[in-house]
């Protein structure tokens, strides 16, 4: 009996060493008799892992470059900050995977007019009531395939997206009518205190008289096409009226600039880059540039919609793509280490002489590292978070906006600095914090915490984007305690 009890006594004390650890919390238990013990049931949600992407885990690190940069000898700020846990792309956005969103606009302006009494007005394109016969929004009717043998009107329809250059007689897509419009709700915006709609919810000090009577002006974004076609972007300011203030409409030209190949280099022979980069099947497997920050974002949306369409319930649970952070670049490129460059050490080539990244080695000559403009994406090692080029290749936009204090305008926890410009804004008030470095930038500008800038609306072609997803839920983690020495 002794021993039965001693038996009893030991496991006793091995659950409570089990169930107890750095956090030493109670373990919760069932309880009866009227008390209180939660509501309980319902299952967790397991997100599953987004196709292409990589889940980089919650964690700190310093943010911005420990060493002077400056020729000054200004010390660049340095901030310790803490971000959670997301889902980012393992590479860069290609060719391939953006010209699918060109298409899909492109397609979905295709069903419009065929349904348009003008080219037919074919109305199985066009869904306008539910499956009981009642009445919905009009929209696209995806199931229905697009005509293989098209009759008179619907092959009118097809060629209206079409250009003939009138010189060489090449044909090709229309880009100019490759506008996609999304719709964003500021949950942010809309949370403020100061934009409640109840004016005794504004200010929760009691000694404080309310004025039922205050006026609260907000900023809207919207967006139409006019009598000429042309995309006409504005940002309304007006009087607080109800929760549709909140969401914004915006109308973006998706088509890459592929001019920029051009634009960019002056006195240079980009010409093959500008007529095959994006439309050649060669560089499917290439980073996509040319491409806007507002463009990046506009393909944020509809990866997102695209998504939720194709899923169910679970879709409620689901968070949106966007453009990562500058602190969320940085820490996923610094990798589990928090290195100065995406890989271990400081050297930018191993020792059979391999560089570690498509970069511009050395002065005038892009070459060095086996390429000369842009490499395919995953062709370098990945990082010790799974992600490639984060380095080099393409410079990446951020969502965060560019300033000189840096990191020392950031809060330290899931830091971001973010401004929606107006059109009517200052020029300046458009710089958006790009990072990464690209082909054609020298080491010093491909370490991670490397900060630089470009307009919102100005494309390049060393810039591209990857995209992230903040996770569907975040959960305590199992903290493993630290040993004795």
């Amino acid at each position: 009996m002794k021993m039965r009890n001693s038996i009893i006594a030991i496991c006793v004390m091995v659950t409570t060493l089990t169930l107890t650890g750095c956090f030493g919390g109670k373990v919760s238990t069932s309880s009866r008799g009227g008390e209180l013990t939660g509501t309980g049931g319902g299952r967790g949600f397991t997100e599953p892992t987004p196709f292409g992407m990589t889940l980089i885990k919650r964690g700190s690190l310093k943010m911005g470059l420990e060493k002077s940069d400056s020729l000054w000898g200004v010390q660049t700020p340095v901030k310790e900050i803490s971000v959670d846990g997301f889902w980012m792309d393992d590479t860069e956005i290609t060719n391939s995977e953006y010209r699918q969103f060109v298409y899909w606009v492109r397609d979905s302006i295709l069903r419009t007019r065929l349904a348009d009494p003008a080219y037919g007005g074919d109305e199985s394109y066009m869904i306008t009531e539910d499956k009981n016969g009642d009445p919905v929004k009009p929209h696209l009717n995806w199931k229905k395939s697009l005509p293989r043998k098209p009759n008179e009107d619907e092959q009118r329809a097809i060629e209206s997206l079409y250009v003939t250059n009138p010189v060489t007689g090449e044909k090709m897509l229309d880009a100019s009518q490759m506008n996609y419009r999304y719709e964003i709700y500021d949950y942010v915006t809309a949370a403020k205190r100061r934009n409640r709609l109840n004016p005794a919810e504004r200010n929760l000090n009691t000694d404080v008289q309310v004025n039922p009577d205050e006026v609260v002006m907000i900023s809207k974004d919207t967006a139409y096409i006019d009598d000429e076609g042309r995309i006409v972007r504005q940002t309304i300011n007006r009087q607080l009226s109800g929760p549709w203030d909140f969401l914004n409409t915006y109308i973006v030209n998706v088509y890459p600039d592929t001019t920029c190949w051009v634009n960019d280099f002056q006195n240079s022979d980009n010409e093959p880059y500008m007529r095959l980069y994006f439309s050649s099947p060669t560089y499917n497997d290439y980073p996509v540039v040319g491409v806007t920050w507002e463009q990046a974002n506009a393909f944020c949306a509809w990866r997102t919609d695209y998504l939720l369409k194709g899923l169910g319930g679970v879709a409620r649970y689901l968070q949106r793509y966007r453009l990562p952070t500058e602190a969320e670049w940085e820490f996923a490129a610094r990798g589990k280490d928090g290195t100065e460059f995406p890989w271990e050490n400081q050297d930018v080539k191993n020792d059979r002489g391999c560089f570690y990244a498509n970069f511009k080695p050395d002065r005038g000559n892009y070459t060095r590292d086996g390429n000369l403009i842009t490499s395919r994406v995953g062709i370098y090692s990945a990082n010790s978070n799974g992600l490639y080029d984060m380095a080099g290749n393409v410079a990446e936009w951020t969502s965060t906006i560019y300033t000189e204090a840096g990191v020392t305008a950031m809060n330290d926890l899931n830091p971001e600095l973010s401004y929606n410009a107006a059109i009517e804004d200052p020029y300046k008030m458009k710089k958006k914090s790009v990072r990464g470095g690209s082909w054609k930038d020298p080491e010093s500008f491909i370490r991670s915490a490397w900060r630089t800038w470009e307009y919102q609306n100005q494309p390049r072609s060393y810039i591209g984007f990857r995209c992230v997803r903040s996770l569907a839920s975040t959960t305590s983690s199992k903290q493993k305690g630290s040993k004795k020495k």
